[in-house]
């Protein structure tokens, strides 16, 4: 998180009563976090002592896993998650170049996110959509055979 983006506020009702809601069923780690990051876009630091009483194990444990995903998410992250596809075919195809202008559009760096939580940048090691190269994703939205002219013309509306 960059260091003048403020944490979004966390109800702690909210929180509790999903916690509360998978105590002491220690399968459930990954289902619980997985909703507490539904809820508030990521899982918050305060979450895990809770998310360790409830299940009986140690935050450290809490932790682990969270960490061992690369689906899970500490952090608050931006409403619109835009994903760079830096595989081999969209690099020889211009990749880099998708890469460059997008962070110049969006005024960040690869894994950060606005100060307004409205984007996060992210690259990927590949999309599996060759064909489309290069390519990238903003959301669930697949945007292919990107050039300048387009990337322009797609933070225009956004």
């Amino acid at each position: 998180m960059n260091k003048a983006q403020k944490e979004p506020e966390i109800n702690p009702e909210v929180l509790l009563d999903i916690v509360t809601a998978y105590r002491r069923q220690k399968w459930s780690l990954i289902p619980l976090v997985q909703e507490i990051q539904a809820e508030f876009g990521y899982i918050p630091p305060q979450s895990i002592p809770l998310i360790a009483d409830a299940l009986k194990l140690f935050p450290s444990e809490v932790q682990g896993v969270i960490s061992f995903y690369e689906q899970l998410y500490t952090e608050p992250r931006g409403k619109n998650i835009v994903r760079v596809c830096r595989g081999t075919a969209c690099h020889v195809r211009g990749g880099k170049t998708v890469l460059k202008l997008v962070k110049q559009h969006l005024g960040l760096e690869e894994n950060q996110t606005s100060d307004d939580l409205e984007y996060t940048l992210e690259t990927v090691a590949c999309l599996g959509i060759c064909a489309l190269s290069p390519t990238m994703i903003i959301n669930k939205q697949v945007y292919g055979h990107m050039n300048p002219q387009k990337i322009k013309q797609l933070f225009k509306k956004e």
